[in-house]
């Protein structure tokens, strides 16, 4: 449920422990893998060379559906193939998630850095960063009040559609360590939001999608970084020191639970 900036939330807060079994080093077991892409509602075959791969891991894979969220339907560990007539998966969500989560809004929000890391998440939505890719950013001396984000040099058109992904909780993910904050804002594709944050103050707005100007996924992620932060002064002060994460209520279930066997948690 999404409450519009500046709505009160009136539910008492409750927080959820979540406590997977101890996991042991994970050994690569090659084997052929069956591959399901909802946004394609296709099944394709691949060949797997370093993961342990089980029925349901979210996946990416190289060749002509690269960059498309995937999902394990069938392992196969007897085969003989011809290596070069099969692509590859390349790598595998990271969905083994541990510790204190609490309730705000639309989202779950943790204090602890270590249990909804951003280097762990990302693996939720986007591919592995490719080693011959070269990225360069640039920055200004634009600065954005938090709460005055109705200030931002946007169109209307730009506000309007951003304010949507905000309601729709497009902004999957957000976060905020040592006054550095990102966000994965989702809506055909998944983008990378990255901003400083201090007193309030934005600066060094960038965002991956391919807008050159300030876009809707900024938009969106600055307001859900203003609706977060207000559920934290209400609710959750004296756990706040300037680190959390957050992560959309039914994301947290699809990828950390539905695709678990073992595990629990406790409301």
């Amino acid at each position: 449920m999404k409450f519009p900036i500046g709505f009160a939330f009136n539910d008492e807060s409750k927080k959820v422990e979540m406590t997977p079994l101890v996991q042991q080093d994970i050994v690569p077991v090659k084997s052929l893998v069956q591959v399901y892409f909802p946004e394609r509602n296709q099944t394709l075959t691949y060949f797997n060379d370093q993961f342990n791969l089980k029925r349901g891991d979210f996946v990416f894979v190289d060749g002509k559906l690269e960059g498309i969220r995937g999902i394990i339907r069938e392992v196969n560990k007897n085969f003989k193939i011809k290596v070069s007539d099969y692509k590859k998966v390349i790598s595998v969500a990271d969905t083994n998630i541990s510790g204190q989560l609490h309730m705000a809004g639309s989202h779950f929000v943790s204090f602890d850095a270590s249990v909804l890391p951003y280097e762990k998440i990302r693996t939720w939505y986007l591919p592995p960063v490719k080693e011959e890719d070269e990225y360069e950013t640039g920055n200004d001396d634009t600065v954005i009040v938090l709460d005055k984000l109705g200030d931002m040099k946007v169109s209307q058109a730009v506000w309007e559609r951003g304010r949507e992904y905000y309601m729709d909780n497009h902004v999957r993910y957000i976060c905020v360590d040592a006054g550095h904050g990102r966000a994965i804002v989702e809506g055909e594709h998944a983008y990378e939001v990255e901003f400083d944050f201090a007193d309030g103050e934005i600066r060094n707005l960038i965002c991956s999608c391919p807008c050159g100007y300030t876009c809707k996924h900024e938009v969106a992620a600055l307001m859900q970084l203003k609706e977060t932060l207000e559920l934290i002064d209400k609710h959750y002060a004296d756990l706040y020191n300037g680190c959390f994460a957050a992560i959309v209520k039914g994301d947290l279930f699809r990828f950390a639970i539905d695709c678990h066997e073992t595990g629990s948690f406790t409301l």
